[in-house]
C-alpha cells in the first residue's frame, strides 16, 4: 500500500504586497529530493485578498483561500474539514486560533517565549522589544520559537527554540533579517520531526522520540 504523506494546511497572513517568504520556504522543503519537509502543504489561507502570500501560493501551484474572518473557532475547523488537513502551521498568522487540536496546531514565533509574545509582539514589534532588552544588559540573544498552539497568544508549549545572537549593531530590520534566515533554515525541518510523530503533545508536555532530539531542538540558553 502506498505510503500516504502527512497532510499541512497553512495559515499565513502576509501584507497586501508581500510576505509569506515562510509558506514559500515549506513548499520547496516539501518538493526537494529527498524532500525536507516529507510532507504535503495541501492549502494556505489568507486574510489578504490577493496579497503576497495568494501570489506565492499561485506561483507554487499551491490552492490558497481568501478569508475575511470571523476568525471563531467553527471557521478554523471548517477549513481543516474541508481541505482534510493532517496538522495546521501558522506562519506569520496574526489573528488568534481557536478551536483546534493543540497537539496538531503548530506555530513559528520570531522571538523567545514567553517573554516576548503576545496580541501586541509580532513582526517588528517583537525585534524593537528584544533589542531594548538587549540593550537594558537584560539578554544577549533573541530566538526562534515554535510551539504547540493553545487559544491564548503565543503560550502553548514550546518544543524548539533556536538562539539567535544579537549583534552590538543591529536594528529592528537587520535582527529580523538574522532571525528570517535562522527561520527558514529550520521551520521545514522541525515540522518534519512533529508531522512525523517524533516531536509530540501528550497530556500537555512535549514529548521526543529522544534525548538527542530534544537537545538539538531545545539547546541550553547561551
Amino acid at each position: 500500500m502506498e505510503k500516504i504523506n502527512p497532510s499541512i494546511l497553512v495559515f499565513a497572513s502576509g501584507t497586501k504586497t508581500g510576505g509569506g517568504s515562510g509558506f514559500e520556504t515549506m513548499v520547496k522543503a516539501s518538493r526537494t529530493r529527498p524532500p525536507i519537509l516529507d510532507a504535503w502543504i495541501c492549502a494556505v489561507v489568507t486574510n489578504h485578498f490577493q496579497g503576497g502570500v495568494w501570489q506565492k501560493a499561485k506561483a507554487l501551484g499551491v490552492p490558497s483561500e481568501y478569508w475575511a474572518g470571523p476568525y471563531l473557532a467553527q471557521g478554523y475547523q471548517n477549513f481543516v474539514r474541508y481541505f482534510s488537513a493532517d496538522y495546521v502551521m501558522l506562519s506569520g498568522w496574526l489573528k488568534l486560533v481557536t478551536g483546534l487540536e493543540p497537539a496538531r496546531t503548530i506555530n513559528i514565533h520570531p522571538g523567545p517565549l514567553p517573554r516576548f509574545g503576545g496580541p501586541n509582539l509580532y513582526g517588528r514589534h517583537v525585534h524593537e522589544a528584544v533589542l531594548a532588552a538587549y540593550r537594558r544588559g537584560e539578554i544577549t540573544h533573541s530566538a526562534v520559537t515554535m510551539h504547540f498552539v493553545d487559544e491564548v497568544y503565543d503560550r502553548g508549549p514550546v518544543f524548539f527554540s533556536l538562539p539567535v545572537p544579537i549583534e552590538p549593531g543591529d536594528t529592528p530590520e537587520t535582527l529580523a533579517a538574522r532571525v528570517n534566515r535562522a527561520e527558514h533554515e529550520w521551520q521545514p525541518r522541525v515540522l518534519n520531526h512533529v508531522v512525523h510523530g517524533q516531536v509530540r503533545l501528550v497530556g500537555g508536555e512535549v514529548v521526543y522520540a529522544s534525548e538527542e532530539l530534544k537537545r538539538l531542538l531545545l539547546p541550553a540558553a547561551p
